[in-house]
């Protein structure tokens, strides 16, 4: 039987890193190679192929389009606007994604990084995806382990909750609610170590168990 017409599906990922040096979230994207928009900042995304998982064409996508590797990845919503891709009908799963170490130096000639109010205007409706899927971080954030650590690392101060938490959700913690958030995520504890931010006194640093 003859297949009948069907979208094709698109894989985008949101892909995070927590700068220390910026102390600040920041989204990966990259010129594109080809048209549509070609040269136009966009997020790493690729066609599924068929029985691909999802996590594999994230893992594609983010190797072959920024030359970085994923410390984890997980699915955030569908887009099916049927006019959003100029070559024809095309649904994005959006992924998030959290990177890990590039594949080689030349990744640092295709990725840029901006933080999420940032942003300059994207190929296709990238700034949409990104406006549409930053609530859904933010649910995912000390509430998804696999998320939550990935973004933080193995271990962190109390002020980098504070700065993961406001990129994330445009404001200011409150600390003490923060507090309260890091005492009930599971696996997640106050380090017996210290840690010296400046001249202040020694600090709290959470830790992960395991880490």
């Amino acid at each position: 039987m003859e297949r009948p017409n069907s979208s094709m599906v698109s894989v985008d990922v949101l892909t995070l890193r927590y700068s220390t040096a910026e102390r600040q979230v920041e989204i990966a994207v990259s010129p594109r190679r080809t048209e549509p928009y070609l040269g136009r900042l966009s997020l790493p995304g690729v066609v599924l192929r068929e029985g691909e998982r999802l996590a594999d064409a994230a893992e594609r996508a983010a190797l072959g389009k920024l030359g970085l590797h994923l410390r984890a990845q997980g699915q955030l919503t569908v887009f099916d606007e049927p006019s959003r891709d100029p070559r024809g009908a095309t649904l994005s799963i959006a992924m998030w994604a959290v990177a890990d170490s590039p594949a080689d130096r030349s990744a640092f000639d295709k990725v840029q990084w901006f933080p999420l109010d940032e942003l300059p205007e994207l190929g296709f409706d990238h700034n949409f995806i990104i406006s549409q899927c930053r609530p859904l971080l933010v649910e995912r954030l000390w509430r998804n382990t696999d998320f939550t650590r990935a973004l933080t690392g193995p271990s962190f101060p109390v002020s980098s909750a504070v700065a993961i938490t406001k990129s994330l959700t445009g404001s200011s913690p409150d600390r003490g609610n923060l507090n309260r958030r890091l005492a009930s995520v599971k696996g997640l504890g106050v380090s017996p170590r210290k840690v010296v931010l400046g001249r202040g006194r020694p600090g709290t640093l959470w830790e992960w168990e395991g880490a």
